[in-house]
């Protein structure tokens, strides 16, 4: 690979009038794409249109859906440290939305039902 051929087609100087055309279409840098989980596409377009409405069912999902990841801790003996289990939460492909459901249900409370939420953080 040369160096030189490679940064020249990558630079932009404001005296260029315009970009040659391989190196406007090229990326500038390769980005892995996400997996994509679409099979649970039509579950997360159900769970982001539930509305709350309920007083009930907006405590219910503040008190059910925890604020952080139950299963992150250390593992200790006799004061030392053995290992971390880390947060598995983010392996769950409902996560976002499951945490958006629980913001939309504290606002719910903190906006409509004006209810201190402060037990909920």
């Amino acid at each position: 690979m040369k160096v030189s051929k490679n940064t020249s087609n990558k630079i932009f100087l404001s005296s260029w009038i315009s970009l040659s055309q391989t190196a406007a279409s090229e990326p500038l840098h390769d980005v892995a794409p996400k997996p994509v989980w679409e099979f649970l596409r039509p579950l997360r377009n159900w769970v982001d249109s539930i509305q709350v409405s309920d007083r009930q069912l907006a405590h219910r999902l503040c008190k059910y859906i925890p604020a952080q990841c139950p299963f992150e801790r250390d593992v200790k003996v006799f004061g030392k440290t053995l290992f971390h289990i880390p947060p598995m939460c983010k392996l769950n492909p409902l996560y976002e939305e499951v945490v958006g459901l629980r913001f939309k249900a504290m606002c719910y409370l903190a906006d409509v039902c004006g209810e201190d939420i402060s037990q909920y953080c």
